[in-house]
């Protein structure tokens, strides 16, 4: 077993393990009561024992808001306002199309992640403004008006 999880991180060695024991504590179950399970020696369980959680670092509101207004550029700063007050997904914002997705207080997210049909995200009526004016100032008709952003970043960094 070491050998074969030689180079493989500590969760999967454990998952590696976890398989292996289930096999042989479904052996002894149903058909060879007096096979011993290999896998209950203590060196093997420390062995394979469950890896640290990672503890991600959360940005705190201030930070967030200070990176909202430092952003000047009109699209780039609607992008993260509906992520951050609307509790958008990147490709959620990226996907928006209009005008069909925009509704008063709302938008309208055509195929979102969670698999149905569409999802309603409510945004707050200064933000819903400031997306109907861009809109209409760069005169974007039913088309993924954020898309271009994606790319841009991957390319300029």
């Amino acid at each position: 077993m070491l050998s074969l999880t030689k180079n493989n991180k500590q969760a999967t060695k454990r998952i590696k393990f976890s398989v292996l024991a289930s096999f042989y504590n479904f052996s002894i179950n149903t058909g060879l009561p007096a096979l011993t399970n290999p896998c209950n020696a203590s060196v093997i369980k420390k062995i394979f024992k469950r890896p640290q959680a990672i503890q991600w670092n959360i940005v705190d509101k201030e930070t967030i808001d200070e990176i909202i207004f430092r952003t000047t550029n009109t699209r780039n700063r609607l992008i993260l306002e509906l992520m951050a007050r609307g509790g958008m997904r990147v490709g959620e914002v990226l996907n928006l199309t209009t005008p069909g997705d925009l509704q008063e207080r709302s938008l309208v997210i055509q195929n979102p992640k969670s698999g149905r049909a569409e999802k309603t995200v409510y945004v707050p009526r200064k933000i819903m403004v400031r997306l109907t004016g861009y809109v209409r100032v760069q005169d974007i008709g039913e088309r993924p008006h954020f898309s271009h952003f994606l790319c841009c970043c991957l390319v300029y960094g």
